[in-house]
């Protein structure tokens, strides 16, 4: 039992629920209501690209812990998987499994949709994910740039794989996926932003393993007080784009979804800003990093209410 709990906390379990939750809000919140019964992208098709998303994002987490073993024995070494429970061979045997599933499952649903993106996109998402754990999360901005962008596909990941090429000359289909394109980019959007934010507070966390071991993290490069600075500026521009988009609630009449996002996401969000001030040790950029995973979770959690309006 305690190999199963800690291989669990290895593929960090509550992050692959988030992949699903995420996955499954906008297919039956946006993509249904919007594209109707013409959806492309039928329920077992669905199905397996999101089983592909969860176990590239599992391979993900087995590798980067795989190479950052001696950098977590100095940021978190109450929490090492790998070698402690699981060891170096068989988390690299997890990695290819998982990985090679993923792909095998993004190509077929690939084929099934006649569309080559989802399988070419969901391999390169395997290929960063190691260069990041082996290269990039030790370089300035580019790790977490990377880490965001992935994040994002989570969601892009859908919308790509319901376009259908051959109907754009279909004024109804245009429309609708107009609609759908809107609300991806709106949500991606938002994701890749506080998962920005998030990564530069994690790097803020562990800059003493980081800095031990040669990593040129923001906060090691350019200072904690600049680190801060630049995730406030990203926070900013986050709450003015969020305020915008309540503005347009409002006109709307979407009085629940408005009050939700206020009392989820906007507020929230401004003691984050306020609390990253007074930030100065691990332990509250922890708290910070664990704020900030709620308030992503409650900025999904609004797609709820477009199941509602749509």
């Amino acid at each position: 039992m305690k190999t199963i709990a800690a291989f669990l906390r290895l593929v960090r379990w509550p992050n692959l629920v988030f992949i699903v939750v995420t996955q499954l809000l906008f297919y039956y919140c946006v993509l249904q209501p919007t594209i109707g019964v013409n959806l492309k992208l039928s329920l077992p098709i669905f199905g397996m690209l999101g089983l592909s998303s969860v176990l590239i994002a599992a391979a993900g987490y087995i590798i980067n812990d795989y190479f950052d073993l001696n950098i977590d024995q100095v940021n978190k070494p109450d929490a090492i998987v790998v070698q402690r429970f699981i060891s170096r061979r068989w988390a690299i045997f997890w990695h290819f499994i998982f990985s090679s599933i993923g792909i095998v499952l993004a190509f077929y649903v690939s084929w099934e949709l006649r569309n080559p993106i989802i399988g070419f996109a969901n391999f390169g998402c395997v290929i960063l994910l190691w260069l990041y754990s082996t290269t990039f999360k030790k370089q300035l901005l580019i790790g977490n740039i990377l880490i965001s962008l992935l994040t994002a596909w989570v969601i892009l990941v859908l919308y790509f794989a319901e376009m259908r090429i051959s109907r754009f000359d279909d004024p109804d289909y245009i429309l609708a996926f107009k609609n759908v394109f809107k609300y991806a980019v709106l949500y991606s959007g938002f994701a890749f932003i506080i998962s920005l934010i998030r990564e530069v507070v994690k790097d803020m966390e562990d800059r003493e393993g980081d800095d031990r071991y040669g990593c040129k993290t923001m906060p090691i490069v350019w200072g904690l007080q600049a680190s801060k600075l630049f995730v406030g500026i990203w926070t900013i521009v986050l709450l003015a784009s969020l305020g915008i988009i309540q503005v347009i609630g409002l006109f709307k009449g979407w009085w629940i979804g408005v009050l939700f996002s206020l009392l989820a996401v906007i507020f929230p969000l401004i003691m984050f800003l306020l609390d990253l001030k007074k930030a100065q040790t691990p332990s509250d950029f922890h708290r910070l990093s664990s704020l900030i995973k709620g308030i992503m979770l409650a900025g999904i959690l609004t797609l709820l209410f477009f199941k509602w309006y749509l």
